[in-house]
Parts: C-alpha cells; structure tokens; sequence
C-alpha cells in the first residue's frame, strides 16, 4: 500500500512519526477538507473481463485464492487526507468474489491447529508455553511461511520492521501531562513501541530489541517518570495504569527466553507494584468507578490491561495477586465490556470511542482464548458479531460518521478487533473491510489476520444500513463501497443519555460527503480538562455549555436558541430500493435506486409541538435532499457547518460551496418570505449561558455554519444538495416533489 502523504485534515490531525499511521484525536477546529491525493491515484488496473462463466465451490475457492496473490494488495493507494483506501476501477471478477474463509481451498494459508485446547478452562491454569497472550509459539513458528505466501501479512511484516527501525534510534518516550487528564499517550506510545520491538525479536532474535525494550521499560519507571511512588502510572486515570501494565505484559510474555531472572523479577515487580496492585485497590475500595455497571470502553480497557498483566505473570509471581485480578476482571469485563455494543452492533459511546472500547475487549478475549483455552464469554452470545457491520457503516469516505466526542491519541489502539471478531463470527466481509485500512499494519493483525479468507468485501454488500435501536437510532447510505468520489449521508437521532458523557445534543445530525470531500461534518471534543466537561449528561450539565458539545454546535434545527431536551426519544422510519454493490468496483447506480430515512424528533424541543427531519437520495443517489416538517412557537434555525466556502445569491435561497476544486450546490425549495440562507462563525451566540469561570470554548477556524433562519409557526423547509458530478449537466439534475415526511416512500420523490 502506497505511504499516505502527511497531509493535515482541518478536522483530524494524522500524525506520521514512522511509516505507519498513528491517529491522533487533536481536532483542530474545522470539520473536513478536501481529498489531496485525488490527483495521486494509482491509474493502473488489475483488471480483466468477466467469464462468460465463472467457477464455483471449492474451484471458486482456489481460483480467487491464485488471483488474489497475483493482484497483491487491492488498494492502489491510500488517500492522505482521509488515510481511507483508493481501489482500482476494475471488473475483475475472479479477484473481486463473495466475501468467504476456504481452509481446504487454500491450506497453505491456513494456521496450524491449537493443541492447547482444555476440556475444563480455569483463568488461572495456563498453557505450558509461551508467549501465552495472543501469539502462542506455534503461531510464531507458522508466520515465515504465512508471510511468504501472503500479500497483506508481507506487507504488514515489512511496516513493522520498518516502524520498529524508526522507534529504535528514537529516545524513551518522555513523560508528560496529555491533554485527557493524565498520562494516555505515554502509555499507548511504550505500548505501540513494546509490541514492534517484541515482534521483531521474536522474529529475529537479535538481542538489539531486548536492550532497547529494556531502556524504554526502565525510562517507564525511573524518577524521572511521574512521581517517584507507587501512585506512578496514574492510576485516578486508570485508563493510563492498565494500558502501562498491557505494554510491560507483552515485553515480559513475548521475550520471556530472552530477560533474565533479574529483568523478570524487575518488570513483575513493577507491573504489581503501579499496575495490578492498583487495580485490586481500585476495585477493593470501590475507587474504580469503571467497575460499576460501566458499559464502554473504560472497563473494556481497565479490565483487560489488568487481565493481560496477571497472565503474563501466573505461576512466576507467589504473591497470589494474579489470581485476585483474574478473579475480579474476567467476570466484570463478561457483565459489562461485552455488554458495550448495542442489539444492533452499535458501540454506545461513539464511532471513535469504538476503536478504544473494541481494541480492550479484543485483547483481553484474545489472551484469555491463548493462554488459557477460553474467552469465558466475553466474545459468546453477545452483539459483537454485529459491531463490525457497525464500523463498516458509520465510515464514510469523509472518514467517519463521527458523532460526539473522538478521544484521545488512538497510538496502539486500532480497528483490528476485525480480524478477529471476523474470524470467530464467521464474518469474513470485516476481515477483508479492515486488510485495506492504514492502521492492519501493526503486530495484532499479523495473529488475528485469517489468510484463507478470499474475494472482496462489498461484494453483495448493500448501500445502506439501519441501526433502530433506540440508544442511538442512526442511518448510513452511499452511492458506492469502492469510489472514493461517490455520496454518502450518515444521520441520527436517538437518546441523548446513556454514552458514558461523551455524546453531544444532536438528535438529527448529519454528515454529507460527496466528490471525495466531506461538506457537512463534525467538530468533535472540546478540551476535555474544562470545568465540568464530564460533570454529567443531565440537562443542566456544565457540559452543555461548552459550543461543540450544544445543539447549536450541530448539524440540526435549532428551536429558540436553545439546547435539546436530554429526556428526548425520538422515533425513526426508513426504506431502501435494496440496491447492492457487485463483485466489481465500479457500481453503475440504477436511476431508481434510492433510500431514505425520517425521525419523528419532537420529543427533543421544548418550544414546538411537531418537529420531523427526513434526508433521501433522489435521481439515482446523484442528488440529496433533507426536509424538515415544523410547528413551533418560537423561532426556527437551520445549522450545518462546512470547511466550504460559501457564496450565498442575492435571493438569499441558494448557495454555492466550494472545496478546492470541487463545488456542491443547495437550493431551498418552495421557499416562504422568511427563509433565508446566511452564514456565520462556528461559535457560541452572544446570549448564550455563560461558560464557568476562567474558561473558554474551543476555536473552530476555517468552519463556517450555513443558517437558515425562520419564523415561529409551521414550516416544511426541503434543501436539496447538488454535488457537482463531473459530465453532468444542469438539466440532468432533478426538482423533487413537494411531499410531507409522513408521505415519504420509495416512489414518492419519482
């Protein structure tokens, strides 16, 4: 896969220290930008023309296994500003079949079987070998062999010797106070840093790493590091305590033959004294507030830092604190960590949230099933089969659907949960969904990565989703999986309370992306250390004074001025033509394919008696168009905020964006008198409550808030959005019909 280019998003900062990605959480006050490397697409093609007939079964199995090592890696490339895969047009339907596992078909690519397989589990009997977290040594043993014959692992083995390359001649990380309360990114750093080294030793067994993961744990510990106590990994933020003792779990496991009995005394000693001693005060005391009833990833990730350092050291350690901390997280992480998806696969915090939540729960599953033969059910029985589906949905090709707050620096986490909960669900289209993204290139993918999985992952993929349970209530829908230019609407309603504080008040937000750039988008944290950010979800929470976490700061209706109502339960309809991509990348949309989804959000504002918001695709996805249906006894706006920049007509009911070289109409259509476009800065109004004492918002540069201001009363106010699609003319854009949102069908809009 072709290096990203270090391009900065006004929206999200990517920060390319090494050859491989890491994603940083800054938002540095925009909501999208334009995509740099469209002019940088690899215009070669691996293409070749459909058979007349094709092979099917185990031949169809082989077949597409041979062509997927000739092609190689899919992607031509990766795009810099949104670090999303560009794929070649191509109807190459040998390479490009049904998403599927074929062991039999392409045994070669297959893992050895695990003969650690007990018949009676125990948290505290491990298997007799190690490593024992995650890469058993019977793994290690078959991965020469795997990455020879494997376009993706080779890849991904080269970017880890590179990046560890790139750590080696780099000083300790150093300590310092991040901007999430603590110490976060010293421990997903040493963390990232732990596992190339460690990888690459294994691999080679060139005392160089041990020396230099040596130097990194000691700097980790030393004065110089934090308080020179036991208090030293920060554990009042345990998230910095468990992914410490996660990092120095895997240097101990994974160069077990290499340190010796003094190193091993030495690194246990320090993972029980700042890692698991914590963790036991924290859950004795009743100090671990992530403990109780927490559904997300803060106890996905305390409890499986914690789980990863007992193992590690079970059976070398006669203190007896392993078995306690196995005691305490395995049956908490079971009655809450799983519980974080919803019945529909959706992580209830946030999409970015999902990344932290999914990379604890999949470690600590992991290492469970390695070490000691079973999982205990955290995977079983629970909604993390839908969860992928979820992930693949809410990114669109402006990045994600990123509701709410985006975290912190992501460093070690990653989406390569993926691999392995499509390995264990049998879900082969999130296998090959995750292959193609930035960050598979990292040490987890190289063990939870299944080779004898085949063809592509929008192969008989449909265009759209509905995510209806009630926690969230949300859409995704698209003109194409493949072409980075093609449309995509992610909207939702849902509750307001219940997503760990790290919601905004946004029942009907939306994103819009169009010609490989995002229109409509999202601002993301604010600073997580103001006064009383996380005070509470409750309507007079400090929070909702803070713009981007306010209504106003939301692509949504404003009634009043004012703030949704957080006891809001909104309801939701929709319907889609069903169309779904083929095995080619390039999808020629029907003219009438189309979606739609509607919220009945009244329950949302104070001050109106009907409030209703519908988005569709009309002329064969090629056009958008968003209602909304009001009655309400106070003023009415209309917000959607934009890096574009907007020309507004004398009539005050069209405007015209433009990003780069990319331009996008909107229209109000059947406008009354009082229906004006105007725009604005991204900020807080003038008479909004004042912020605490002391504190400030959040800058927003170079995002402009397009308003539509309207008189109290009732209103039908229909925009409709016009990318402008290259070799369209005007006259092959279409007018809707005027139609109520209760009317909306399939056909209403023909």
């Amino acid at each position: 896969m072709t290096a990203p280019k270090k391009g900065i998003s006004n929206w999200i900062k990517f920060g390319v220290p090494v050859a491989v990605v890491v994603i940083v959480g800054a938002v540095l006050g925009g909501v999208l930008g334009s995509r740099a490397a469209n002019n940088n697409k690899n215009s070669s093609s691996s293409s070749s023309s459909n058979s007349n007939s094709s092979p099917s079964g185990e031949a169809a199995a082989s077949s597409a296994a041979s062509v997927k090592n000739a092609v190689g890696v899919y992607p031509t490339g990766t795009d810099s500003q949104y670090l999303l895969p560009l794929y070649p047009s191509t109807t190459n339907a040998a390479a490009f079949t049904s998403p599927t596992f074929h062991p039999s078909a392409n045994a070669a690519l297959a893992w050895p079987q695990d003969t650690f397989q007990p018949s009676n589990p125990n948290t505290t009997a491990v298997r007799p070998d190690r490593p024992r977290l995650i890469a058993p040594a019977y793994k290690w043993q078959a991965l020469p062999e795997l990455i020879a014959n494997d376009p993706y692992l080779k890849e991904w083995n080269n970017t880890i010797f590179g990046n560890a390359t790139a750590y080696y001649s780099l000083p300790p990380v150093a300590y310092y106070l991040d901007g999430a309360s603590g110490i976060l990114d010293n421990a997903r750093e040493i963390k990232q840093r732990i596992k190339a080294f460690s990888y690459v030793y294994r691999l080679t067994k060139d005392k160089k790493w041990i020396d230099r993961t040596w130097s990194e744990l000691q700097n980790a510990v030393s004065d110089n590091f934090g308080p020179n106590n036991d208090t030293k990994w920060n554990p009042g933020h345990f998230l910095d305590t468990a992914e410490f003792t996660a990092a120095f779990a895997i240097a101990y496991d994974w160069m077990n033959d290499a340190w010796t009995d003094d190193q091993k005394g030495q690194i246990r000693a320090n993972m029980i004294t700042y890692g698991l001693n914590q963790g036991l005060n924290q859950y004795n005391s009743g100090s671990g507030w992530w403990t109780k009833d927490v559904q997300g990833n803060w106890n996905c990730v305390c409890n499986g830092g914690l789980t990863l350092g007992a193992l590690a050291i079970l059976g070398d350690d006669n203190s007896g604190i392993a078995p306690q901390i196995l005691g305490l997280t395995v049956p908490n992480a079971v009655q809450n960590c799983a519980a974080a998806a919803t019945s529909d696969g959706t992580w209830t915090e946030t999409p970015n949230y999902w990344y932290f939540g999914t990379t604890g729960h999949a470690e600590m599953a992991s290492a469970l099933m390695t070490a000691t033969g079973s999982d205990y059910g955290l995977l079983k029985g629970k909604n993390f089969d839908k969860t992928g589906l979820y992930h693949m949905y809410v990114t669109g090709f402006g990045s994600l659907f990123a509701y709410g707050d985006h975290g912190p620096n992501k460093f070690s986490t990653t989406a390569n949960a993926m691999f392995l909960y499509g390995d264990y669900y049998n879900h082969p289209e999130y296998v090959l969904f995750q292959r193609d993204q930035h960050d598979a290139q990292e040490p987890w993918s190289m063990f939870w990565y299944n080779p004898t999985v085949a063809g592509a992952f929008w192969d008989n993929m449909p265009l759209d989703h509905y995510f209806d349970d009630p926690t969230d209530q949300w859409a995704a829908m698209r003109s194409s999986w493949t072409d980075a230019d093609a449309a995509y609407i992610g909207i939702k309603a849902g509750k307001l309370t219940g997503h760990q504080t790290h919601n905004d008040l946004d029942c009907g937000d939306f994103v819009i992306d169009a010609l490989g750039t995002r229109w409509a988008g999202e601002l993301g944290s604010g600073d997580y250390l103001s006064t009383g950010y996380f005070s509470s979800d409750a309507q007079d929470s400090v929070r909702w004074l803070y713009y981007r976490k306010r209504t106003e700061g939301q692509n949504t209706l404003l009634v009043n001025k004012a703030n949704q109502l957080v006891t809001a339960a909104p309801s939701v309809k929709h319907d889609t033509s069903g169309t779904a991509q083929g095995s080619s990348t390039v999808l020629d949309v029907p003219g009438d394919s189309t979606a739609f989804w509607t919220t009945d959000m009244t329950s949302a504002y104070g001050d109106a008696t009907s409030v209703k918001r519908g988005i569709r695709f009309i002329n064969g996805r090629k056009q958008i168009l968003l209602q909304d249906d009001i009655t309400a006894s106070q003023p009415i706006m209309w917000r959607m905020h934009t890096n574009a920049t907007v020309a507004v007509d004398q009539s005050g009911t069209s405007a015209t964006l433009k990003i780069g070289d990319q331009t996008l109409t909107m229209q109000i259509l059947n406008p009354t008198s009082d229906m004006q476009i105007s725009t604005g800065p991204a900020q807080r109004f003038a008479d909004d409550p004042a912020l605490p004492t002391g504190q400030s918002d959040q800058p927003n540069p170079g995002v402009t808030v397009v308003m539509i201001n309207m008189q109290a009363g009732t209103k039908s106010l229909q925009v409709l959005f016009n990318p402008q699609w290259s070799g369209m003319s005007s006259s092959d854009y279409k007018t809707p019909a005027a139609v109520a949102i209760d009317s909306w069908s399939l056909q209403s809009h023909n």
